[in-house]
């Protein structure tokens, strides 16, 4: 459900902005939409000339985002690196099999991925040295915002979101490249970030305020209920039945003839554009082109099969048909929450059934019939894609490296080495970046931070990673501390 509550104050990121809260809602409090969507496009539109320096391979080459986020740490191992010469308590259980590409293996996990991966880069050089973020909730933040949290634990552990909180790359991206249609700019689905009790950490747009918060579809349903995204409601992209279009419209111009009437008012808004944004939200609600976005059964039996009827191929669909709505930014979260079991990348104890029985087959299915799908309809060309997790797992088994309990036929958390993919928007076809060395312990060519990820991806919309934002103390920082990988692209 989408909440944006109140206005813009001056304590946010932006020192150009003078309007007060006062201001504001002065402005926009006499519509029935208030301070909600039209306050989206109005403050997007006042960030569009920032992070505009830069250059180089790829910049500029995207449009949309969609990032699939792998919630829980993936093993590289047992799924995209496969090490067949590694001792037993390294090597996985899993059989390589041959890829697209000649002389890259995947494991037998993923048959319907290797037919694809020449649609997209493999990045086998992920890793960084962890300060705190050995556990998960710290490093999802470090991911999803390009900074680490002075509140961390030893064991890695953060306090809840907070209005503080460095914002969230989507609602970045949104707020530096607003949307120029009635769409919603960035979706998230299906379900929160999460480790144990934090929930939503690092998925919020923390001191941009609550303007550039993503539109979060979060469906009725547990993690272990595979018909989740059957129970989609969108009740606040509809029109109550008592408001008509007509009268919204008719609303809309006697704003007009208010603000005729008081020119201190239209003297203060003159360079805002105000009845543009007022109206271009009144078109998301009436042209129900969001509403439509969502309704997934407009899609044929054979579609929805092919990306498996389950939350996470539902929801690659669904990621699908917002991009081609429009819509600027979507986050799919893997649909099971770290520590705990089933179809949950946390394997740290019967890693081979729950990889080869759930998890795997969802991701395999889900993620090769989206890039397949993409692709076919020419949405690579400008959408960036990035399937990544926090982290990778170790390579002995049964060990800890994070205080954790591992059984013998377990990994835990390894942030020195993993894989991730990223694609579209003129990267690489068919390319793989970098290299693990012989037990994927650690990367011996072309390492990537994931820090370097977000740099890469601000890039390609052409955002200057080191653009200065201003935090809720007014301080200085930049989008992310680290330089695109320029290497990935064309």
């Amino acid at each position: 459900m989408i909440k944006i509550p109140g206005g813009i104050c001056t304590d946010l990121c932006d020192p150009h902005l003078k309007l007060t809260r006062r201001d504001l809602l002065r402005v926009g409090g006499a519509g029935m939409l208030g301070l909600s969507l039209n306050s989206i496009f109005k403050l997007q539109a006042m960030a569009a000339e920032a992070g505009t320096s830069g250059g180089g391979p790829g910049w500029g080459s995207a449009k949309n985002v969609v990032m699939i986020y792998l919630q829980g740490g993936p093993s590289h191992l047992d799924l995209w690196d496969p090490k067949e010469n590694a001792p037993d308590n390294i090597r996985s259980t899993f059989k390589s099999i041959p890829t697209k590409i000649p002389g890259v293996n995947f494991t037998e996990v993923l048959p319907q991925l290797a037919k694809v991966n020449d649609k997209f880069t493999m990045i086998r050089s992920m890793g960084y040295t962890p300060n705190g973020l050995f556990n998960h909730t710290a490093a999802i933040y470090q991911i999803m915002t390009g900074y680490t949290t002075d509140k961390v634990s030893p064991s890695g552990q953060l306090e809840p979101p907070d209005p503080k909180d460095f914002p969230n790359f989507g609602s970045q991206i949104v707020r530096l490249r607003p949307m120029t249609e009635p769409m919603l700019p960035f979706v998230m689905l299906p379900r929160p970030l999460q480790e144990s009790n934090v929930v939503g950490k690092g998925g919020g747009a923390g001191f941009l305020g609550k303007a550039f918060e993503p539109y979060r579809l979060f469906p009725d349903g547990d993690d272990m209920d595979m018909n989740k995204m059957e129970h989609i409601r969108v009740d606040d992209l509809k029109l109550p039945p008592e408001v008509f279009a007509l009268r919204l419209q008719r609303r809309a111009r006697l704003r007009e003839s208010i603000e005729a009437a008081m020119p201190d008012i239209d003297k203060a808004v003159e360079n805002y554009n105000l009845d543009d944004y007022y109206q271009r939200a009144l078109n998301l609600i009436i042209s129900g082109r969001a509403r439509k976005a969502f309704d997934l059964a407009q899609e044929t039996d054979k579609m929805r099969d092919s990306y498996g009827r389950n939350t996470f191929g539902q929801s690659c669909l669904l990621a699908r048909r917002l991009i081609e709505a429009g819509t600027r930014v979507v986050e799919v979260i893997w649909p099971k929450v770290a520590n705990s079991d089933n179809h949950s990348w946390d394997q740290h104890s019967d890693l081979t059934h729950r990889m080869k029985d759930n998890s795997a087959p969802m991701l395999d299915q889900g993620l090769s019939a989206f890039f397949a799908d993409m692709d076919s309809r020419g949405l690579l060309k400008e959408t960036l894609v990035v399937a990544i997790g926090e982290f990778g797992r170790s390579p002995l088994k049964g060990v800890s490296t994070s205080g954790n309990v591992n059984s013998a036929d377990g990994r835990d958390h390894w942030p020195y080495c993993y894989t991730s993919i990223i694609g579209g928007a003129g990267i690489k076809r068919g390319y793989v970046h970098g290299k693990s060395d012989k037990t994927g312990s650690s990367p011996t060519e072309d390492p990537v931070h994931p820090m370097e990820i977000l740099a890469t991806m601000y890039h390609a919309f052409g955002i200057d990673p080191e653009t200065i934002v201003y935090n809720h103390l007014k301080q200085p920082r930049e989008l992310v501390k680290a330089k695109a990988v320029t290497k990935l692209f064309a």
